[in-house]
């Protein structure tokens, strides 16, 4: 595992070299307040690509900074973070059953073997209003039955990102323009720096274990929930997996570097997934609405979340990630 001190950061020369790529820095929008910096990238599914403060060292990243081929590849995977409309990660064989119907998804990314994160990460995002500080970002599927596997629903997806109060701030929401009913679920995915010394720190009550392809197979206990109440190593187990009845704060904590990242939600972020991958570099902590293939989960709803939009109908929740260094 590579290990990143705070005197060996990249600098901006080296980490966001892509800043200075007029092609690149074209479609970006770039949001200040005080030291702190975040970085939009619209065109690549409303995506985060940065959030760091800057110091004389160079940026101190909050998020994994994206690499330069996610924008030549336009791949929100490799972003810092990305939304996640209108279902948050795995639907099992791309298909549920909803309202007396099946919902077939088969074929919306042929990449996965089984549908993942919606749509709206797919697609460019409209920019709406704009500061210095906070930027609104806005995206409309409208559903066409000659694209295999497209989200049979209409909705709109908003996103308001601002630096505010020493913090970053997302609300996100949706509409349903659907004459229908509509199931739905929200997220973000954000990638943290991990090295040999991150700790996740967040009180849950029990894990969606998983089988091999990451689907939930059932709620329990598992060591990681304990761990997780006393601050989990990053290394401490192989995760890809949903927590239940989180507080809706997690603090992303790097104790060598005398700093962390806390993370909150409002409701119904009432579920958290955390991706650890043994011996790999990537670390997320993720707030969602519903858990991974809930659509399909036989569970009570405060148990596998998630929510049906009536038409017209809306929701807006707000997540906030609040950095703080050691003086």
């Amino acid at each position: 595992m590579r290990d990143v001190s705070l005197n060996s950061i990249p600098t901006i020369a080296t980490d966001l070299a892509w800043l200075d790529d007029p092609v690149i820095a074209a479609g970006l929008v770039t949001l200040q307040a005080g030291a702190l910096r975040a970085v939009l990238a619209p065109n690549v599914g409303g995506a985060l690509a940065a959030f760091y403060e800057i110091t004389p060292d160079g940026p101190l990243h909050w998020l994994r900074p994206a690499v330069p081929e996610a924008f030549v590849e336009r791949d929100p995977l490799k972003m810092a973070s990305f939304p996640l409309f209108p279902y948050c990660n795995r639907i099992r064989d791309a298909r549920f059953e909803f309202d007396g119907a099946t919902v077939d998804l088969t074929g919306n990314d042929l990449r996965f073997a089984h549908a993942l994160h919606g749509n709206a990460w797919r697609h460019p995002w409209q920019v709406g209003a704009r500061t210095e500080s906070a930027v609104e970002l806005q995206f409309e599927h409208q559903p066409d039955a000659g694209v295999p596997g497209d989200w049979p629903f209409r909705y709109r997806a908003q996103q308001r990102v601002e630096l505010r109060d020493g913090a970053l701030h997302i609300t996100m929401s949706a509409q349903n323009l659907s004459s229908r009913p509509m199931p739905f679920g929200m997220g973000h995915h954000p990638y943290y720096p991990r090295t040999a010394q991150t700790r996740v720190h967040a009180n849950v009550q029990a894990m969606w274990h998983a089988d091999a392809d990451v689907l939930p197979t059932h709620l329990g206990p598992h060591p990681a929930v304990d761990a997780l109440r006393d601050g989990m190593s990053a290394d401490a187990f192989d995760l890809d997996n949903n927590f239940a009845n989180w507080s809706r704060e997690a603090v992303i904590a790097w104790p060598d570097e005398h700093r962390q990242l806390t993370m909150t939600a409002e409701a119904p972020f009432d579920h958290m997934v955390v991706f650890a991958p043994a011996n790999d570099p990537q670390l997320c902590v993720e707030p969602v609405t519903n858990t991974t293939d809930s659509f399909n989960a036989a569970g009570q709803r405060e148990q596998v979340g998630g929510c049906v939009l009536q038409p017209g109908e809306e929701i807006a929740a707000t997540l906030t990630w609040t950095p703080l260094r050691a003086s």
